[in-house]
C-alpha cells in the first residue's frame, strides 16, 4: 500500500469528514500538531483502504470490515502496539461522527488489537554467568547474594520461590530444593556442584544474622525474610560490580537457565518440569522454540512417525538410483 501521504486526492465524502475531524482536534481540543498528524496518518491510511475496498463512505464500514482491515496491517507487518494506536484513531473519530450525526454507530467499538509478541529477556551468555558467579567475597551479604544467584541459575528458580525459601527447603544431604511454586504446585529440583558449596557458604553465617525465629534461607542484614526488591536491587549491583554488559535481573538467571539446559539437552519435557510450568507451550515460548523444532523431534522420535532410511532418501531424492 502507498504511503497514505502520498495517495491520489480522497473522495469528498472522506476527505471532508477527516478534515473536519482534525480541525475538531487541534481548536476544541487542543491537541498537538504532532497529535493532530498522528490521528491523520492513521485515519488516510484507513481512507485508501476503503477506496480500494470500493467502499469510500464512513457509514459503509462495520466491524467485519474493520476486522479485514486490522488483518491487513498485520499481514504489511505492523506490530500488536502499532495496530491498538490506529484502532485507538477509528475508534475516536467514530465517536466525533457519531455527535455530527455521520455515522450510526462505532465499528472499532469492542475490537481490539492482536497481542504482539511476548518479550523475553536475553540469556546471559555462560561465559559471562561464569565471571558473574566465580566471584569471592567474605562480605556476609555478598556471601548472601552469591547463594542466590548460584541457586536461581542452577535451579531456574522465580524470584518469587527464591525469597519463600525456608532453611527446610534443603534437603539434609543439601542436594535437592523444595519449592513451591505457582498455584502452590510443590516439585524437587536438583542443585548443582557449584550452588551447593555457595549454600554451605552461606549457611554457615546465617546463623549470625538471622533472628532466632526467623525460618526464611535468605534473611537481610535485620534478620528477617528478604523482600523480592531487595533481591533485584542487589542483582543488579553485582552485575554493575562485575562489569555485566547488560542490566540484569532475576528473570534472566531463570531465563539464562531454560536456554542452557535445552541447548545442551535438547529435552524440552525435562525443561518444562524444571520450570515447573504446567504447559509445555509456555515452555516453548520461553526458550525460543519454534513449531518446526517441535516437529522434528517428533518426527525424529515418535514410532510411527519415523520414516525407514531408505523410504526417507527416496523421498529427499526421487530421481535417485
Amino acid at each position: 500500500m502507498s504511503e497514505p501521504d502520498t495517495v491520489p486526492p480522497l473522495p469528498a465524502c472522506l476527505s471532508v469528514p477527516l478534515a473536519d475531524f482534525i480541525e475538531h482536534l487541534a481548536s476544541e481540543k487542543r491537541h498537538s500538531p504532532r497529535t493532530c498528524d498522528n490521528y491523520r496518518r492513521d485515519l488516510l491510511r484507513l481512507s485508501t483502504w476503503l477506496v480500494q475496498s470500493e467502499s469510500p463512505h464512513w457509514q459503509d464500514l462495520d466491524s467485519h470490515d474493520l476486522r479485514r482491515y486490522v488483518a491487513s496491517l498485520s499481514r504489511e507487518g505492523l506490530g500488536g502496539r502499532s495496530i491498538a494506536r490506529h484502532l485507538s484513531s477509528i475508534r475516536r473519530f467514530y465517536q466525533y461522527l457519531l455527535r455530527e450525526g455521520e455515522a450510526k454507530d462505532n465499528p472499532a467499538l469492542d475490537l481490539r488489537a492482536p497481542k504482539g509478541a511476548k518479550r523475553l529477556p536475553r540469556a546471559v551468555d555462560v561465559d559471562q554467568i561464569n565471571q558473574l558467579l566465580d566471584s569471592e567475597t567474605d562480605d556476609p551479604l555478598e556471601v548472601r547474594d552469591l547463594c542466590m544467584f548460584e541457586l536461581m541459575y542452577s535451579s531456574g528458580l522465580r524470584l518469587s520461590e527464591l525469597v519463600a525459601l525456608d532453611v527446610g527447603s534443603v534437603d539434609d544431604r543439601g542436594r535437592e530444593l523444595r519449592v513451591v511454586g505457582k498455584g502452590g504446585k510443590e516439585r524437587i529440583l536438583p542443585v548443582g556442584r557449584k550452588a551447593l558449596e555457595a549454600l554451605e557458604a552461606w549457611l554457615q553465617i546465617r546463623a549470625g544474622l538471622a533472628n532466632e525465629t526467623e525460618s526464611a534461607l535468605f534473611v537481610s542484614r535485620r534478620g528477617d525474610r528478604l523482600s523480592a526488591r531487595s533481591v533485584q536491587a542487589r542483582l543488579a549491583r553485582w552485575g554493575v560490580a562485575n562489569s555485566a554488559d547488560q542490566s540484569l535481573h532475576p528473570h534472566m538467571l531463570r531465563h539464562s537457565f531454560a536456554s542452557h539446559m535445552l541447548e545442551s539437552s535438547g529435552d524440552l519435557r525435562a525443561v518444562q518440569e524444571l520450570l515447573g510450568h504446567a504447559d509445555i507451550a509456555t515452555t516453548q515460548v520461553y526458550t525460543h522454540l519454534d513449531y518446526q523444532h517441535l516437529a522434528r523431534v517428533y518426527d525424529q522420535s515418535h514410532p510411527r512417525a519415523r520414516r525407514h532410511k531408505r523410504k526417507q532418501n527416496l523421498l529427499d531424492d526421487p530421481h535417485g538410483d
